[in-house]
């Protein structure tokens, strides 16, 4: 795989999860374009694109992939409803990268810098990889599983299951591209056990189905993201 398509991929989910708050979403589905959040968010991809690559030399690509990131956040903003979020969000991210494909095709002529372990794929290829299994994940789990979630609200701390998923996603994958995949079995082993008094006393098969699919979902993509990242040779 070709390094420039990663720090393509890089810099579009350092932009769309890691460096847009929830704030700019709420304002941006509020008043749609008049949003200067929108805006700025479109900046705030089309710098990255110069940031991953360090020159100035991919202003083309940087181009197109601002001007085609404003076009497909507006229609989104434009036309999804509160009943379509889920379809929208998917549409939105296989346009963009869609896009980002198409660009790397088309006009990457290999603008890089050269030194050191920034230019090694692997590092690039881990990076993503082990970004891919933190907020992007736990997106889309959340929106996966929202229509599963029990009416009765339980009592947690805020934002906990976000970022156990997040931690227990990342430990996966540490360990199958260290080949410990032992480690793997205990650690669902072992929040198996801390889940079991939970879900055993709450004596309630929805909140129970809804922990095992959320769980399952989880590991599930960390696993083969983390296969993935083995497998591929670059």
């Amino acid at each position: 795989m070709e390094i420039a398509l990663i720090k393509l991929l890089l810099a579009h989910i350092l932009g769309d999860f890691f460096l847009q708050p929830d704030k700019w979403v709420v304002e941006k589905e509020r008043i749609k374009l008049r949003s200067g959040k929108l805006y700025l968010h479109i900046a705030l991809h089309i710098a990255l694109v110069f940031i991953v690559f360090l020159s100035f030399d991919v202003w083309k690509q940087a181009l197109i992939i601002g001007v085609s990131h404003y076009m497909i956040d507006a229609a989104k903003l434009l036309f999804q409803k509160a009943n379509t979020k889920k379809v929208w969000f998917f549409a939105d991210q296989a346009l963009h990268i869609a896009v980002i494909i198409i660009c790397w095709l088309s006009f990457y002529e290999g603008a890089s810098i050269d030194f050191g372990f920034v230019q090694n794929p692997k590092v690039w290829l881990y990076v993503f990889g082990g970004l891919l299994l933190t907020s992007p994940t736990a997106i889309i789990i959340k929106v996966v599983i929202t229509r599963f979630i029990p009416s009765r609200s339980s009592i947690s701390l805020q934002n906990a299951g976000k970022f156990i998923g997040i931690l227990e996603r990342l430990l996966i994958y540490i360990f199958i591209l260290t080949n410990h995949l032992e480690a793997v079995g205990f650690l669902l082993a072992a929040k198996s056990i801390f889940r079991f008094g939970d879900l055993k006393e709450g004596n309630e098969l929805k909140l129970t189905e809804y922990v095992l699919i959320g769980t399952l979902l989880s590991f599930g993509i960390a696993v083969a993201v983390s296969l993935g990242v083995t497998y591929i040779h670059i």
